[in-house]
């Protein structure tokens, strides 16, 4: 049944697909582009691209503005549940308006793809660069989903992310446990090689969400999984991890690191220290700008972490 689905989706997908998007969506000024590119010179550079989950107008601001200060490339991502509360259409043209006066790389990707159909219209939106996340599935199942999703975004030239292994933790309005965490670097051949995606979310220990201990990041699975596995390898849940582990991580393969909690509470910290320090505050630019100034500097401080800097 499952693969009779994915076959009608995947015959959708490609009557979907009437125009040829580009390897980069570049008119004039405009630096937004494809991730596929960025990723495969941090893999032969030994650095990583940032990669941040952004919820509003000031957090697209905040994090572009970081990225142009110290010329690093970047990647901008939204969530299913941040499409639910707007359409990707939306941030898109926010993504886009914002990267057109921007000088260095920009990319508008979809964090963890929860369906065909959602991974199809974050592709007609604009988007840049697709994640698909099958990982709740059996093995195969998440072949066929990722193999449908790689068909379709690549007949426009846009990459696809997958993920095999579990990242624990509250990932969107899901709660993800933790009893086999693990990526099997077999199961990481066979999964890239029959799928053809264009790059790799690896479960190691870390999870989504705020760290209630220290997080047991498995480095040395790492290093098994980038001896058998070519394309670029993605870190998940970030977020509190501590430096040292994500620059051993980035040493050993990984060529994009997620972040996203860690700016939902930077950008809240902003707001309510204005709104504490005077109570007559109503004009929501005054505390948004706030919470724009502390995820910049979030994001300058992980983008300096994860080497990037003057690769822009």
């Amino acid at each position: 049944m499952l693969l009779v689905m994915l076959a009608c989706k995947r015959l959708y997908a490609y009557l979907l697909l009437s125009r040829d998007r580009g390897t980069v969506i570049q008119k004039g000024e405009n630096m937004l582009v494809t991730s596929k590119e960025l990723l495969l010179d941090a893999q032969k550079n030994g650095y990583a691209v940032g990669a941040f989950n952004v919820e509003n107008m000031e957090m697209v601001q905040a994090v572009i503005e970081a990225a142009e200060e110290v010329q690093a490339p970047v990647i901008l991502q939204t969530t299913p549940s941040t499409l639910k509360y707007a359409d990707p259409e939306l941030y898109f043209a926010n993504v886009s308006a914002a990267a057109r006066n921007a000088s260095i790389p920009v990319v508008l990707h979809l964090d963890h793809g929860s369906s065909f159909a959602l991974a199809m219209r974050a592709f007609r939106a604009g988007y840049t660069s697709i994640m698909i996340d099958g990982s709740k599935l059996s093995l195969e199942e998440n072949i066929e989903l990722s193999k449908a999703v790689a068909d379709a975004c690549h007949g426009g030239n846009i990459p696809v992310e997958a993920e095999l292994g579990k990242v624990g933790g509250k990932e969107d309005d899901l709660v993800v446990g933790l009893d086999n965490p693990y990526t099997d670097p077999q199961e990481a051949v066979r999964f890239v090689e029959e799928t053809g995606i264009d790059s790799l979310a690896v479960g190691i220990g870390t999870a989504h969400g705020i760290y209630k201990g220290e997080p047991n990041v498995n480095v040395e699975r790492l290093k098994e999984i980038r001896q058998v596995v070519s394309v670029p390898l993605v870190l998940h849940g970030t977020s509190g991890v501590p430096d040292q582990t994500v620059r051993e991580c980035i040493e050993n393969g990984i060529c994009k690191v997620n972040y996203a909690t860690d700016l939902r509470v930077a950008f809240t910290r902003g707001v309510r220290e204005v709104l504490s320090a005077d109570q007559d505050v109503f004009d929501p630019k005054k505390y948004n700008a706030k919470g724009r100034e502390e995820v910049k500097k979030h994001v300058m401080n992980r983008i300096q972490l994860c080497g990037s800097a003057g690769r822009g």
